[in-house]
């Protein structure tokens, strides 16, 4: 993830990014753009979630930014969080049940495991990482790691087989 000059918190809260964009400290951390594997698991991802969840209480927002840090700032944008009920904000400050990183190929892993413990430090339940292509990853609570090696993901009454998702590819 390449990053720019610095700037201020409000500057970062009134632009749109082509790609939205994250802010860590005053920098821009361009997210990766996703390629075809990445864009049929965040669709996959949110047509099941939605069709789980909602009946249950619970709302699927894709590419929404959060605030995972006061000072200093950080926003980050999950590729989907979940919520239950609908916040008020339009910029999350409170922890989301479930937040999900779809990688990229481009993602560095260690990047990709310090925006999931910020996730889980600002109170969320659950963090999966979603490898597109294997449909395996991990679902990270406050507890550990779990290691998902049977595209079985799950997040308390929120489970998604991605095997439907291979199925569907055929």
């Amino acid at each position: 993830m390449a990053t720019t000059h610095l700037v201020s918190v409000e500057e970062y809260l009134h632009t749109s990014y082509e790609h939205d964009a994250e802010y860590v400290e005053g920098r821009i951390v361009y997210r990766s753009v996703p390629k075809k594997p990445h864009s049929k698991m965040q669709a996959f991802l949110l047509l099941t979630l939605y069709g789980i969840g909602r009946p249950l209480g619970y709302k699927v927002w894709p590419e929404q930014r959060i605030r995972t840090q006061a000072n200093p700032a950080r926003y980050r944008v999950p590729d989907l969080c979940v919520t239950f009920g609908e916040p008020d904000e339009d910029v999350f400050t409170e922890p989301p049940y479930l937040c999900i990183e779809i990688l990229s190929p481009d993602d560095v892993a260690a990047e990709v495991s310090a925006k999931a413990d910020e996730y889980l430090t600002l109170g969320v339940p659950f963090v999966w990482v979603v490898d597109p292509v294997s449909l395996n990853g991990e679902v990270r609570t406050r507890d550990g790691i779990e290691r998902v090696s049977d595209g079985m993901f799950r997040a308390g009454v929120l489970q998604v087989d991605m095997r439907e998702l291979r199925a569907e590819m055929r």
